[in-house]
This record gives structure tokens, C-alpha cells and sequence, in this order.
């Protein structure tokens, strides 16, 4: 199943273990987020802002991080 956030707000949410396997973010809010242990492959994560998320053990395989901050 695939997700689509793309321009989501989700800036501070505890993401811890979340399953975002190929979800689109494109372009997402993700700054202060807590995404420790969340499996991000194959997602894609251009333009998406990630400023001081916090991404311990989080496994992004194969994510797309295109112009991503």
C-alpha cells in the first residue's frame, strides 16, 4: 500500500517505527520529526524538509532524498 503525504505538515510528530515503506512525501514537512526505527525505503523524499529530524536506525533504502534539506 502505498501513501500519498505529499505537502504534509508533520513537522514534531513521533514517527518512531512507522512503516512509510514507498510513501510519497514529496516536498513534506518533516523537521523536528521523530522517525527512530521507521522504515522509509523506497520512498520518496524530494524536497522534503527534514531539518533536525531525528532518524536513529531509521532505514531509507532505496528512498528517493532529491533535493531534500
Amino acid at each position: 500500500m502505498r501513501i500519498d503525504l505529499s505537502g504534509a505538515n508533520l513537522a514534531g510528530c513521533d514517527l518512531r517505527q512507522a512503516n512509510l515503506e514507498g510513501a510519497n512525501l514529496l516536498d513534506a514537512n518533516l523537521s523536528h520529526a521523530n522517525l527512530s526505527g521507521a522504515f522509509i525505503a523506497h520512498a520518496n523524499l524530494s524536497e522534503a524538509n527534514l531539518c533536525q529530524a531525528i532518524l536513529t536506525g531509521a532505514v531509507l533504502s532505496r528512498a528517493n532524498l532529491c533535493e531534500a534539506d
